[in-house]
């Protein structure tokens, strides 16, 4: 291998790894960005079913008063 293929082949060499490198990290921070982002769907499907259960509790205990002013209307009539 002469002086100039040798060169040639490290430039080579390093451009690719350079390139590698680049991909890598490219690829990490997508990984990175889709892991946030899936936490955060997360959460949000937490933070949404807390809402409807505390919800469907508010609507459960208008219903049982209700029930509970119909009996005492029905009673005293």
């Amino acid at each position: 291998m002469t002086l100039v293929s040798r060169a040639a082949a490290d430039r080579d060499l390093m451009t690719a790894s350079t390139v590698n490198r680049s991909t890598a990290m490219m690829l990490l921070h997508q990984e990175l960005a889709r892991d946030q982002v899936s936490r955060q769907h997360e959460e949000a499907r937490r933070a949404r079913r807390a809402r409807a259960l505390v919800a469907h509790r508010r609507w459960q205990r208008r219903a049982e008063r209700a029930a509970l002013r119909a009996r005492l209307a029905l009673a005293a009539a």
